[in-house]
């Protein structure tokens, strides 16, 4: 099964990608999903972006990895196709925002949530909040950084293999 990687807002986020994508052990595909602002500049186009994930995606079941603004386009994706969704890890939410209300119609146990202690975006007693507001048996987990960064491909891939 394909594992699509929904990266951060920066061109930053593009190495962040890579790394996972090198370090995680999956014996299928990842795909990582560049934004096409990267190299085109301007902003995101949440309905441009949708389009061409949907169009990799196409009819076939995909695990979703996404970390900060790549949470709400996953949000977005999984609104599109709920059944095709298999497993999603959400990192980095950013905010508080009504898109992730979709999560109390998808399974718990399809969904986990990785959050630094001190992400200053959103902190993780901020994000566990919210997110257990909406469905209090998704699993949030603190994670111990106090940035926006989150390497912990051998999490991400225990989660996808279980």
């Amino acid at each position: 099964m394909k594992t699509i990687i929904l990266p951060g807002f920066s061109v930053s986020n593009r190495q962040w990608a890579v790394d996972l994508q090198k370090e995680m052990h999956l014996k299928d595909e990842i795909i990582i999903h560049e934004w096409k602002h990267w190299d085109k500049g301007g902003s995101l186009s949440l309905y441009y972006e949708l389009d061409q994930i949907l169009g990799v995606i196409a009819k076939k079941r995909v695990n979703i990895l996404a970390k900060s603004v790549g949470t709400r386009v996953a949000m977005a994706t999984l609104t599109k196709i709920p059944t095709q969704i298999n497993k999603l890890i959400l990192c980095g939410i950013p905010s508080k925002d009504p898109s992730y209300s979709t999560l109390a119609n998808f399974s718990h146990e399809k969904v986990i949530v990785f959050q630094n202690a001190k992400d200053p975006l959103g902190n993780f007693s901020e994000v566990k909040k919210f997110i257990n507001s909406i469905n209090p048996k998704i699993e949030v987990i603190k994670t111990p950084r106090n940035d926006h960064s989150y390497p912990y491909p051998t999490q991400f891939e225990k989660f996808l293999l279980q």
